[in-house]
């Protein structure tokens, strides 16, 4: 008997859209008032349910709403997206979302999320003029042969990197562009695929976990609650310490399995495939690091460090981050001297390797677009926040977590789910008796810890650059999403009680 096959990511996601459209028939529709700045007339906008109010833009139109967010958070650009009025829930006709909206879906999401997809396929332009212009395969070669023994030092390094990038500004999106650079160096030092997947995103994770200073979870979500940021900061490092010390102790222990025995891979039978996909992988390559792929890599690397220094210091996204790596590309093509129509044939090409990872982005988007028209997320959010009252504190802490997990999925944005959610949820924290910035910190660590599977975020864009499957994923990181589950409810249950 043939055996069944795990469907692939795009499929996936089809279900998944497919199983919302159905919920948008059986929840009721519903939404709560939208308070909107508006910098040029410095005045607030509140959308009801029938109509749209101008309100002055003070700190008492704020109180009367029973929302504790400083105005200057709104005037200064702290806070720019609408955000939810507490206690004005209200049911509307329902919106189900049928064959038709199902269909289109995947259409809106592409159009909506062009500006990850066009990244996306410029960041696969980019890599195959690297790897055409052969400075790629020597610098593996020079760095298989430094890390000679000590591999795993490779693991640390990218690990806690990237975690420090998605604790500081939100490092996620962006790391698809390190999947296919990484990716042959992993495997150059005997690992295999899967190693560098989990560096690279669960390093992302546990980053964005435990954010401290990102303004896109943890400062927009304190200012929204209204609090400093700095309150429950604590807490955070203490999860962002440990908690990347218990990513990285089982990333190791795996990665050294595979390494001794590279039968125990859980990715073994694509072995050849992806090696194959990734053919920069053997350690006897001794290609010369000349000059010239020297001054290759370092403007490579360059391309990188300004994305960086851009999204957390210039307010840069996917616009300018696109710019940086055409630039880069055009640059490196004509240092390595490749001929112009040479160029644009290996840039597209490059691009098209990446073109099922755009659509699959897209078609996640799609999800969201489903859920927003058929007018259900704000009655998820309605009905988790009654679940809460009455609770124990510390059971109450716990609940948040969940919900916020499950929340996550339909609302994967965290700057979206912190102004949505935060001047709803936060005040029931004053009910049972604790702060607010236990929410907060609740909120991280919910979305934190279901992204590292959340089929509606980036792991099957990120799993569909390697070909692997989304179960051999979740495989590979349930037990460490239950070890990690396990540890952060102690964290909170203590934290409420000192």
């Amino acid at each position: 008997m043939k055996a069944i096959k795990f469907p692939t990511a795009l499929t996936v996601l089809l279900i998944i859209a497919a199983v919302v459209a159905l919920l948008t028939y059986i929840i009721p529709a519903g939404k709560y008032d939208r308070l909107t700045y508006n910098k040029d007339s410095d005045t607030f906008t509140q959308t009801k349910k029938t109509e749209r109010l101008v309100l002055p833009a003070t700190q008492e139109t704020l109180e009367n709403f029973d929302i504790k967010i400083p105005i200057d958070k709104f005037k200064n650009g702290d806070i720019w997206k609408p955000i939810g009025i507490p206690n004005t829930y209200h049911t509307l006709d329902s919106q189900p979302q049928g064959i038709m909206a199902f269909i289109q879906s995947p259409i809106k999401g592409i159009m909506e999320a062009i500006d990850v997809i066009l990244f996306v396929l410029i960041i696969g332009g980019f890599i195959g003029i690297m790897n055409f212009s052969g400075a790629f395969e020597a610098g593996i070669s020079s760095l298989a042969r430094t890390l000679n023994g000590r591999e795993y030092i490779l693991i640390i390094v990218i690990t806690f990197l990237i975690a420090v990038g998605g604790t500081t500004f939100g490092l996620a999106e962006e790391t698809i562009a390190f999947y296919p650079i990484l990716i042959p160096v992993f495997i150059a030092a005997k690992y295999d695929a899967m190693v560098a997947l989990a560096s690279i995103y669960i390093g992302s994770c546990i980053g964005t976990l435990a954010s401290t200073v990102n303004p896109f979870c943890t400062i927009i979500a304190s200012d929204a609650a209204g609090i400093n940021w700095t309150t429950g900061l604590t807490t955070r490092l203490v999860v962002l310490v440990l908690g990347l010390l218990i990513c990285l102790a089982y990333i190791i222990r795996y990665a050294q399995k595979v390494k001794k025995d590279p039968s125990k891979s859980i990715i073994f039978d694509q072995k050849d495939e992806i090696e194959s996909q990734f053919p920069l992988t053997n350690l006897e390559n001794t290609v010369a690091l000349t000059l010239k792929y020297k001054v290759i890599l370092i403007l490579f690397l360059l391309c990188f460090v300004v994305m960086i220094y851009g999204v957390s210091q210039l307010d840069w996204w996917f616009l300018e981050m696109t710019t940086v790596f055409l630039v880069g590309a055009v640059i490196i093509g004509i240092i390595a001297r490749i001929k112009e129509s040479v160029f644009v044939e290996t840039f597209i090409k490059g691009a098209n390797d990446l073109l099922g990872v755009a659509f699959i982005i897209g078609i996640a988007r799609g999800v969201t677009v489903l859920m927003e028209d058929g007018l259900i997320s704000d009655s998820l959010l309605f009905y988790a926040s009654s679940l809460t009252e009455g609770m124990n504190k510390g059971v109450f802490i716990n609940a948040m977590l969940y919900i916020y997990s499950a929340l996550s999925f339909f609302i994967p944005s965290s700057s979206g789910m912190a102004v949505l959610t935060m001047p709803i949820m936060a005040p029931l924290a004053d009910g049972v008796g604790i702060g607010r910035d236990l929410v907060v910190n609740a909120y991280q660590f919910g979305m934190g810890l279901f992204a590292f599977i959340n089929p509606t975020g980036l792991i099957l864009a990120s799993l569909a650059i390697v070909k692997i499957g989304f179960n051999k994923w979740l495989r590979f990181v349930m037990p460490l999403v239950g070890i990690l589950l396990l540890f952060i409810m102690i964290v909170l249950t203590i934290s409420v009680y000192i």
